[in-house]
């Protein structure tokens, strides 16, 4: 099966990529979008993560990968249907890719991230993927 690539959100008060480090790994909980809920079915293990701080850091700031596809999320009723992935760490990025150099590059005016800026979890193109971890230094 052919790697997929995907951008998390996360706000560092409520989980940091720190965090995702200290842990290792982490069940990616917590999503009620419907949008993103499809493309958390979509993740598959071994896709590559973006980790994006919002709020805040509002940068992407490491790597991770999803170790496991889709099941219920535990911190939702059973019936509404709701999942997680989980996800491990990989590398924090050398460099922070603020939001306003993200907006700057021309390569990347496309990403969901700038048009649909709500959605917590988000597809990306292998260019843009290569593209945001090359901005950072990887």
């Amino acid at each position: 099966m052919t790697t997929q690539y995907w951008l998390v959100k996360s706000e560092p008060e409520a989980y940091a990529y720190s965090d995702l480090l200290r842990d290792g790994r982490t069940a990616w909980t917590g999503v009620r979008n419907y949008a993103a809920r499809l493309h958390l079915r979509a993740m598959r293990p071994k896709d590559r993560v973006l980790f994006y701080e919002s709020v805040t850091t509002k940068a992407v700031v490491g790597v991770a990968e999803v170790t496991k596809g889709e099941f219920p999320d535990a911190t939702a009723p059973a019936d509404e249907g709701w999942i997680a992935v989980e996800l491990k760490a990989v590398a924090p990025l050398p460099r922070p890719v603020a939001l306003a150099a993200i907006k700057a590059e021309p390569a990347l005016q496309k990403i969901a991230l700038l048009r649909q800026s709500r959605l917590s979890v988000m597809p990306l193109a292998k260019a843009e993927f290569d593209r945001l971890v090359k901005l950072g230094g990887g």
